[in-house]
């Protein structure tokens, strides 16, 4: 898997290999990791927020996540923007799943029960990058910050 996806994502895939199950997951990966990293502190918490993520949403066992986190790591650290990964997303997932990708972002700039400039600029990059609309983003937000404070969403 790692090999692929370091391919993949270094411009090397055939055109068949785009939009694998694998370069999905890499690159929700990736979008998370910069989340973490967006207030240049990437905690423990968040780094077991992200595995913990990684496992649930996409089955996998502890070591594939670690794997996972670790290759989206490197391929962050090689990539100059996040537009390679956005775009595997969107070509991959519904608005329902961007969305929810949307949502562990806030989960992640609301670990520290703190909100950084830096992070909501990213907020705001990833709407866009993401094709969702601002009520889109700030009804994802409002939902975790719910979740966060113990609050049940007004029917």
């Amino acid at each position: 898997m790692i090999k692929r996806l370091a391919a993949f994502f270094g411009g090397e895939a055939p055109p068949e290999e785009e939009h694998s199950v694998e370069a999905r997951h890499l690159a929700t990966c990736v979008i998370l990791v910069e989340a973490a990293r967006a207030d240049d502190n990437f905690t423990e918490d968040e780094r077991r927020h992200i595995l913990k993520v990684l496992r649930e949403r996409f089955e996998m066992s502890a070591e594939e996540a670690e794997e996972l986190l670790q290759l989206a790591i490197d391929a962050r650290g090689e990539s100059s923007d996040l537009f390679r990964f956005t775009r595997e997303i969107n070509a991959a997932y519904s608005v329902e799943e961007k969305v929810e990708i949307l949502e562990e972002v806030w989960r992640i700039f609301y670990s520290d029960n703190e909100l950084s400039g830096h992070e909501d600029h990213l907020a705001a990059k990833l709407r866009n990058l993401l094709n969702l609309n601002h009520p889109t983003m700030i009804e994802a937000k409002m939902r975790v910050l719910n979740e966060i404070r113990g609050n049940r969403p007004a029917d």
